[in-house]
């Protein structure tokens, strides 16, 4: 509904108030007539509606302003951009160049103006509806400054009179990289919840696999496209299996592999493959590593040690504290847990893990295979008190109950 308004209210905070103000209706409408038969279509025409009305009444009272400054035409002209994302002469069908509705706007939202950070915060808020508190954990700073962020961005969008118009087909390649974060960072969000009951939000995961392969039709070419898509597919090929019927987690070495989605799996690995040949960039790479997991034939049997090289060669392209995090598992299995905790000493200096919970967690799992039990005890007892989903505070719960 909001990828839909924006495209007419050319204003977010407007997009939101109309989408609001929508279901509003809704509540209203719908208890004494009963729920039409395409709710969706309702609200989002609805919202639209609401736009449109408010754009006509900001002209109706600014042309009835003294024009002293801005001629009555280009009081128009500002009008029909706000309709419209773009001057009107130079408008074409968007539906030419991105033709999912949702991928239009998080392209447009990931505009070259705003900061790579403030253009994910921003999408995955509002486009995604991800909340601030989970977009905050996802991109490891604090609700306020992720807040602040999204108001800022918003304000940018605003101030610089940037269009919410669909980017031309030659703009596109300019904007990939963040459009590819974004999906990245939903589906993690999606795969595992950072709060509440679930392990998994089903709704997430879906979306982002849904993009993921409306952008594989748009930019087929793409090699770090094909390599975002079978990242999402091995990832998410595991999912019957991550949680038993008691929905508590288990662990890759626990899970039923008979019950993987073999056909998901074994289309990430044609299109890793085919990723490779166009050059090893950071999804490609993730998604080989996803893939060397999910074609082992059990967990000890996993090359370790091609999946250390991997993870090294991803660090060169993708220097990230959580990319040496991930790195520190296989390294155990291939020089031992001592090896790995002393990669894990390091990174507890990087302030940007200060708050993230899989650092204290993987490093408690290490220190328990070294025998340390009250180091171990310590470290869960810290990822716990960082975890706010429930599934993993269980899981964390039992570990910590087995540590004596």
């Amino acid at each position: 509904m909001l990828a839909a308004t924006v495209r007419v209210a050319g204003d977010l905070d407007l997009a939101e108030e109309c989408v609001q103000e929508a279901y509003a209706a809704a509540l209203r409408g719908w208890a004494r007539d009963g729920v039409p038969s395409n709710p969706a279509a309702w609200l989002t025409t609805a919202a639209r509606r609401r736009a449109t009305d408010a754009i006509r009444r900001d002209l109706t009272f600014r042309s009835k302003l003294p024009l002293l400054v801005t001629p009555e035409e280009a009081v128009a002209d500002t009008a029909m951009e706000r309709l419209f994302g773009e001057d009107p002469a130079d408008a074409e069908d968007p539906d030419d160049s991105v033709p999912d509705e949702r991928l239009r706007l998080i392209f447009t939202c990931c505009h070259p103006a705003l900061a790579p950070e403030a253009q994910l915060a921003l999408t995955l808020r509002l486009v995604c509806g991800v909340p601030t508190a989970d977009v905050a954990k996802a991109l490891l700073v604090s609700e306020p400054t992720m807040a602040a962020r999204i108001t800022r961005a918003k304000k940018k969008i605003s101030g610089a009179g940037i269009p919410y118009r669909v980017p031309r087909p030659a703009e596109l390649p300019d904007r990939l990289r963040s459009v590819l974060g974004v999906i990245h960072l939903l589906f993690t969000t999606g795969h595992t919840a950072p709060s509440g009951a679930d392990l998994v939000r089903v709704d997430l995961v879906d979306r982002a696999l849904h993009l993921a392969r409306m952008l594989r039709e748009l930019m087929p070419d793409e090699s770090e496209v094909r390599g975002l898509l079978a990242l999402l597919l091995v990832t998410d090929a595991r999912r019957a299996t991550r949680v038993d019927a008691a929905g508590r987690l288990l662990r890759l070495e626990e899970q039923d592999r008979s019950r993987w989605d073999r056909d998901a799996i074994a289309e990430a690995h044609d299109l890793v493959v085919a990723g490779l040949r166009g050059g090893a960039g950071r999804y490609v790479l993730q998604a080989a590593i996803a893939s060397l997991y999910a074609q082992a034939p059990s967990y000890e049997e996993t090359d370790w040690a091609q999946s250390v090289q991997l993870y090294d060669r991803l660090l060169e392209v993708w220097p990230s504290p959580v990319v040496a995090l991930n790195r520190t598992v296989p390294l155990a299995m291939v020089a031992g847990p001592e090896v790995a905790l002393t990669e894990i000493e390091k990174l507890e200096r990087d302030p940007s893990l200060a708050a993230y919970q899989y650092l204290p967690a993987v490093k408690a799992d290490l220190l328990r295979r070294s025998g340390r039990t009250a180091e171990a005890r310590r470290a869960y007892e810290r990822a716990l008190a960082l975890t706010t989903n429930e599934a993993e505070r269980a899981f964390l719960r039992d570990r910590l109950a087995a540590a004596g």
